[in-house]
């Protein structure tokens, strides 16, 4: 299971989210799907999604992505998804505290650069 800290990845690129965050949401979700429809990510897919970011996306499951709202702490959701999760997790966040606390369950973690590899190069080849 991949799970995304969507707060983390979207906040790793300095393309203005933070002016319009429901908007970058959105489209990083969009780019989830397509990723996961083309193979290019592992399924299934879980983004977090907090805040004012959490207006941009609809929370449940859409083309093998699932949106999950966190109605508190975005990192509490997250440990909460990987906690009950039936199958390996792989965590994307660059969050140090967040890691310590999932390493604690066994998840492993990468960077948001690991994703953001596979997104930009599915992107790459759509053009």
């Amino acid at each position: 299971m991949l799970v995304i800290d969507a707060a983390n990845v979207v906040g790793s690129r300095p393309t203005s989210w933070w002016k319009d965050r429901s908007k970058a949401a959105s489209e990083l979700v969009g780019r989830l799907r397509a990723g996961a429809a083309s193979g290019r990510l592992p399924t299934p897919v879980v983004v977090v999604l907090e805040g004012k970011a959490r207006a941009g996306v609809q929370e449940g499951a859409v083309d093998g992505v699932e949106v999950v709202h966190a109605r508190g702490a975005g990192d509490d959701a997250l440990v909460a998804v990987a906690n009950e999760a039936s199958e390996p997790v792989l965590l994307v966040s660059a969050d140090r505290g967040l890691r310590t606390r999932v390493e604690r369950l066994g998840v492993c973690v990468v960077g948001p650069s690991w994703i953001w590899d596979r997104l930009d190069t599915q992107q790459a080849s759509a053009r």
